[in-house]
């Protein structure tokens, strides 16, 4: 049995989201009255201009335990990606749901997805403190490429990695 990634349907994207800011809450990446929680979670916004993914496990089929965004160009949610490009969004896993290859699964649904849409790579962004997801990312042969580092807020350093496909 393996984990399942699908499309969020309509009626799961509350969850998506919800699930999206208890993952970014969990690991202390918000601050209260965090102006980013607005858009973790509004998944519905996102699955109307990009492609929102959730992953359930196989006790749990009906049940989402993680999501992902991806989206590709001209998507107002890309940063980083050029128009041949696909780019992951918002990974969030519930923290229960942790260390059962969750995430891992839901990165590896992106990577299929640039595939089928012919894109020559993959690319997204990351705190620098985010260290269990970049081993993922390693895994899956994303490399490092400062030269995408970012600041989206004076105080917010993002890096980045790419993907060759």
């Amino acid at each position: 049995m393996s984990i399942l990634v699908r499309p969020a349907h309509p009626h799961e994207l509350g969850r998506a989201g919800e699930l999206t800011v208890e993952a970014y809450d969990a690991d202390g990446y918000l601050v209260e009255d965090d102006p980013y929680l607005d858009r973790l979670r509004d998944a519905a916004a996102r699955a109307a201009e990009a492609e929102v993914y959730v992953a359930m496990l196989p006790e749990a089929p009906d049940h989402p335990v993680g999501t992902v965004t991806y989206c590709v160009p001209p998507s107002p949610w890309t940063e980083l990606a050029r128009e041949d490009e696909g780019e992951i969004r918002m990974l969030g896993v519930a923290p229960s749901a942790r260390r059962r290859g969750v995430g891992e699964a839901l990165v590896s649904a992106c990577i299929e997805r640039s595939h089928e849409l012919g894109h020559t790579a993959v690319v997204l962004s990351s705190l620098p403190v985010q260290v269990a997801a970049h081993r993922v990312y390693a895994r899956l042969g994303f490399r490092r490429t400062p030269d995408l580092d970012w600041s989206p807020l004076p105080d917010v350093e993002l890096i980045a990695f790419r993907l060759d496909l």
